[in-house]
């Protein structure tokens, strides 16, 4: 039996007006005898994780790690290492980003490859996390938090409908579709496009598409289709390409993920999309995974799925 025991896991039903921009609810509850170290790798969504009790502490590459109870992030790029004593409590909410716009009431770009404490964006958040800590169930959880969310809505900046639409083009094609065509659909400019896309999505139109790309070719790996023949419907150039970029945005290659994913110990880990596979247990004894050296040897023993997989003897 998994030691990483959810108290449930549930998509609640949000208000119908906020409906389009939440993903998903997620009640959380991790009690372990001991620490624990999560590799998560980017999806096309943004996060609000409401904590009730010990902090997070969230690593990427190229930024300082920051410890915190409750966290915000944007979408990102690149993988980011989390790790808790092996105790924590909350409830998740994953946004679309337009949402997230609205939502939290800051440009995008801002919290994009970042992780921030929610109450940088509103003391609202902090005691909406008190509140929920104290309500006596997941329904009254749900209920606060479609209240809480919908009265943010209606008072938050609206985001444009032809964000919304170019996002939703991009996400329908899984990345596929053309900037340039995306442009031409609402009736911009590729440079308005761009501008307006890091406003309120956070990334570039082309980068946002790396993330979709990656959720498939994630998805399809995972469902036993081959490198090969993923690099081809996914849209990369060839597999070469395909092995470049999964490495360069979840720090290890497409084998050393699967390999990973296949080990005992991954029964252990709830991916944070249904049907997805988003998340790697990294072992607690080993050092950093995101050293400043990037060459030869030092950059193979950053990859965390390789150092599990050597861990594992395969």
């Amino acid at each position: 039996m998994s030691d990483e025991v959810p108290w449930e896991t549930v998509l609640a039903r949000p208000h119908p007006a906020l409906r389009p921009g939440v993903i998903s609810y997620r009640g959380i509850r991790v009690a372990l005898g001991r620490p624990r170290r999560r590799l998560e790798t980017p999806i096309a969504a943004a996060t609000l994780l409401l904590g009730f009790e010990q902090p997070v502490r969230i690593s990427r590459p190229g930024r300082a790690p920051v410890s915190l109870v409750s966290v915000v992030n944007g979408l990102t790029t690149v993988p980011a290492l989390g790790e808790h004593g092996g105790r924590i409590s909350g409830v998740e909410v994953l946004l679309a980003p337009w949402a997230a716009f609205t939502l939290f009431g800051t440009e995008q770009y801002e919290l994009a490859n970042r992780s921030v404490a929610p109450e940088e964006l509103g003391a609202e958040f902090t005691e909406l996390a008190a509140a929920l800590a104290a309500s006596p169930g997941w329904t009254e959880r749900f209920a606060l938090l479609d209240e809480v969310l919908l009265r943010r809505w209606r008072a938050g900046a609206p985001g444009s409908a032809r964000v919304v639409r170019a996002w939703s083009l991009l996400a329908r094609s899984r990345g596929a579709i053309p900037v340039r065509r995306l442009a031409e659909d609402v009736g911009w400019s590729v440079r308005h496009l761009e501008n307006r896309f890091r406003e309120q999505i956070g990334l570039s139109p082309k980068a946002a598409a790396r993330v979709l790309r990656l959720q498939r070719a994630r998805r399809l790996l995972a469902a036993g289709h081959g490198q090969a023949e993923t690099a081809a419907v996914c849209g990369f150039y060839d597999q070469a390409h395909f092995s470049g970029e999964f490495k360069a945005m979840t720090g290890c290659t497409p084998g050393e993920f699967l390999a990973a994913r296949r080990l005992p110990t991954a029964a252990d880990v709830t991916d944070r999309l249904t049907g997805e596979a988003t998340s790697l247990l990294v072992p607690a004894d080993r050092g950093a995974l995101f050293s400043k050296t990037r060459a030869g040897r030092s950059r193979q023993a950053d990859h965390p799925a390789l150092r599990l997989t050597r861990e594992a003897g395969t």
